[in-house]
């Protein structure tokens, strides 16, 4: 299985092969416990549950503390399913480093994207806004009209308007792993990843490759 829950440090840059300027992001990638092994028999589907970011026993509840107790892992703050065909040799308690990945590899990256708030149309979904000229003096920035005419007389449900943008899931597609630091626990990823530092990060094999 390849698949580890990390936490985005930031953004660099790195050079190739060919000397080229190649933008990287800074996963700090596990290390991960396994904490359940989910399986067609017991829960009708099969997955693999990874812990991480180790913490005081004092910061969970009980019902946490008995579920890790159990698979024998150390007191982590966050879970997260990974969805498998076969566990293969994994049980409980198993740690998962930053090793199940290679230079090359293709992964996608699942985060959340920073909240911007309610925002506008124009910055919203990028809508051209009002002419710059004839007079206007407040329309620069407005949708304008989206309605219908007295058929069917209102707006449908589901239109671009102004509205409360960002902090959703967000998923990374098909971005090249250009390093692994095994010492530190550092992956680094070509291109972007939604979320600001600090922000979790899941980081598994690549659907689309």
């Amino acid at each position: 299985m390849k698949g580890l829950i990390g936490k985005k440090l930031g953004m660099t840059q790195i050079f190739d092969e060919s000397g080229a300027v190649q933008p990287v992001t800074l996963i700090e990638a596990g290390p991960c416990y396994v904490t359940q092994i989910r399986s067609e028999k017991n829960d009708g589907y099969s997955a693999i549950q990874l812990g991480f970011g180790e913490t005081k026993p004092g910061r969970l509840t009980g019902g946490q503390l008995g579920h890790l107790k159990r698979s024998e892992s150390p007191t982590v703050r966050y879970l997260r399913e990974f969805r498998v065909r076969d566990a293969g040799s994994l049980k409980n308690g198993d740690k998962l480093t930053v090793d199940v990945f290679a230079i090359g590899d293709r992964v996608d990256v699942v985060g959340t994207s920073k909240g911007r708030g309610f925002q506008g149309g124009v910055k919203r979904h990028g809508f051209r806004g009002g002419p710059k000229t004839h007079g206007q003096s407040d329309r620069q920035r407005a949708p304008g009209s989206h309605g219908a005419t007295s058929t069917p007389g209102r707006v449908f449900k589901g239109s671009r308007g102004p509205g409360h943008m960002g902090n959703e899931r967000v998923t990374s597609q098909n971005l090249r792993v250009e390093f692994v630091d095994l010492e530190r626990n550092l992956l680094g990823v070509k291109g972007s990843v939604p979320g600001p530092r600090g922000g979790l990060v899941v980081v598994k094999e690549a659907r689309k490759q």
